[in-house]
């Protein structure tokens, strides 16, 4: 597919989404439902960690739940867009309450086998997806309700990112940021800065007027907090993958940045946990989680 053509949504009604920002982690959880049923999915939820005292919480993904109980929607889905390195997934916890199925990109395999080295899991690890309820495929369409979607699969920022297309909205999840943001560090096991470059036109693709929903913002500048863009807004002014700014220049550009930036505070618990579809460790012996930390490794 080159920049100039144009690559068509799932069409249908438009999405109703609601969203959810987690101040600690930057993150934006999000509930798409269709227009006028019950029919809802559930992208990217939180698991509350502090880090220093060890402790979790479900505050984010309670939040989530009020609003499905309050309105009676039906959970069919809880997407993952990725492994993500920042925070903690809540999925299990709202399937046990909500229902749904989790589900994340086929090329999940290819992160488990890596980071299973990373931390040493054993051959009782699976590292076939098996963990996760559904593996969606390049180009899979599905449906939430009235809604149709297309799963699209948008690797660079890590081997299994997808971007899922529900009605009129995009879930971009790290492939994109907010224009003043750019885009997502491409220097993860992994991760590729020209098959990053390559993915974000492949989404600025779409239609011009579809909304892109991003997985997090840090507010560049001081601005308030956003999430919400169009494909016609990120292709005037993205800072780094406007249109007229070549691939060359991309991954110059995001290499450099790339060698500035430190490991994200949570990447140690974030990935154990969310390469097993958000399953915490097995408790030992005295009844106690534990998460292992690779010393000089990562």
């Amino acid at each position: 597919m080159t920049a100039n053509e144009t690559l068509e949504g799932p069409g249908g009604p438009a999405s109703k989404v609601t969203a959810f920002f987690d101040p600690v982690t930057h993150t934006v959880s999000y509930l798409v439902r269709e227009p006028d049923g019950p029919a809802c999915a559930i992208v990217d939820p939180v698991l509350d960690l502090d880090y220093a005292s060890g402790r979790t919480s479900h505050r984010s993904a309670q939040a989530i739940a009020d609003v499905v109980r309050a309105e009676g929607l039906h959970v069919e889905w809880i997407i993952e867009t990725h492994v993500h390195a920042d925070h903690l997934s809540a999925a299990p916890w709202l399937k046990r309450e909500l229902g749904g199925r989790i589900a994340i990109g086929q090329r999940i395999d290819v992160v488990q086998e890596t980071f299973g080295r990373v931390f040493n899991e054993g051959p009782a690890f699976r590292r076939d997806g098996s963990q996760f309820d559904h593996l969606f495929q390049d180009g899979e369409r599905y449906a939430i309700g009235a809604l149709q979607a297309v799963a699209l699969h948008t690797p660079g920022h890590t081997p299994a990112c997808m971007t899922h297309v529900i009605g009129d909205a995009a879930f971009v999840g790290d492939t994109l940021f907010m224009p003043d943001g750019g885009s997502a560090r491409a220097d993860f096991p992994g991760g590729d800065a020209r098959t990053l470059y390559r993915s974000m036109r492949r989404v600025l693709s779409l239609p011009p007027e579809t909304r892109l929903f991003m997985c997090h913002d840090y507010g560049p500048g001081g601005r308030e907090i956003r999430w919400e863009t169009t494909v016609a807004e990120q292709r005037a002014s993205n800072i780094h993958v406007r249109d007229g700014i070549a691939e060359d220049d991309y991954v110059a550009l995001r290499t450099a940045r790339d060698a500035t930036l430190g490991m994200p505070t949570l990447i140690v618990p974030s990935l154990q946990v969310n390469m097993k579809a958000g399953a915490l460790p097995e408790p030992e012996g005295n009844g106690v989680r534990y998460l292992k930390v690779p010393l000089d490794s990562l």
